[in-house]
């Protein structure tokens, strides 16, 4: 047989092994790349799956269920003082996790719970709250408001430097993204709780100390005034809620 024939018959398999190998190959890369896809589509569903368990039944790890204080529907418990939840921004209730994580905000119930969170449990949770509907009795109005409450949260008192509350946390205390929360359907047992915490300098994780500044003007019957009103007003629903 002439030398070059036998040249060819030899690169002919070669040839014909190394596209069946490319082959495999590219098969390869293309089931890891789906792998490595699911894999890190995986973590998503296990935070989310994960908040609702922590919320009902804690994470094993020292964390208690969350809806044992702020309820079933994380609408807090008014008796109790614990606050509602659910609707809040997400930013604001996952800083607050962790300020008390970290010991920036103090409470001797929230910080070991929110210490024995991971960051990402802490997420979770932020985003898992921030998502449920409010509950059906934030919209309804309370009873007739109180005419001091309703005076110090719409316009304040400027003589002593002293703005209105709704200048910062929205018409009818609506809350304005991470900063400034919704004091409307909060309970007034948990307003008067924060704002003489700001009072006496026990709670400092605002933006530029401005609570401090204001709580530390008001009276004991201008915190219970202006906590009562914000707590006796309507929050609106969102659309298509149920």
């Amino acid at each position: 047989m002439p030398r070059a024939a036998a040249g060819n018959l030899t690169v002919a398999p070669v040839q014909a092994g190394a596209q069946r190998l490319g082959a495999r190959s590219g098969r390869s890369w293309r089931l890891a790349g789906a792998i490595a896809a699911l894999v890190c589509a995986v973590p998503f569903a296990v935070n989310a799956t994960d908040a609702e368990t922590i919320t009902q039944q804690g994470n094993g790890k020292g964390a208690a269920p969350c809806m044992a204080c702020h309820g079933a529907d994380g609408g807090g418990t008014e008796a109790s003082g614990y606050p509602r939840l659910a609707g809040l921004d997400a930013a604001y209730l996952q800083r607050q996790l962790d300020d008390f994580a970290n010991g920036t905000r103090t409470n001797a119930v929230m910080q070991p719970n929110a210490s024995a969170l991971s960051e990402d449990e802490r997420a979770a949770l932020a985003k898992y709250y921030s998502a449920l509907p409010l509950p059906a009795r934030f919209a309804k109005p309370a009873a007739t408001p109180d005419a001091a409450g309703e005076r110090l949260a719409t316009r304040g008192d400027w003589s002593r430097g002293v703005p209105g509350c709704v200048q910062c946390h929205g018409p009818g205390g609506v809350g304005v993204g991470a900063n400034f929360p919704p004091l409307a359907g909060q309970s007034a047992a948990y307003i008067e709780a924060q704002l003489k915490a700001w009072q006496q300098g026990t709670r400092r994780n605002d933006p530029l100390q401005l609570m401090q500044h204001v709580a530390r003007q008001l009276t004991p019957q201008e915190i219970q005034a202006v906590a009562g009103w914000f707590a006796g007003q309507p929050l609106p629903r969102k659309e298509g809620a149920p």
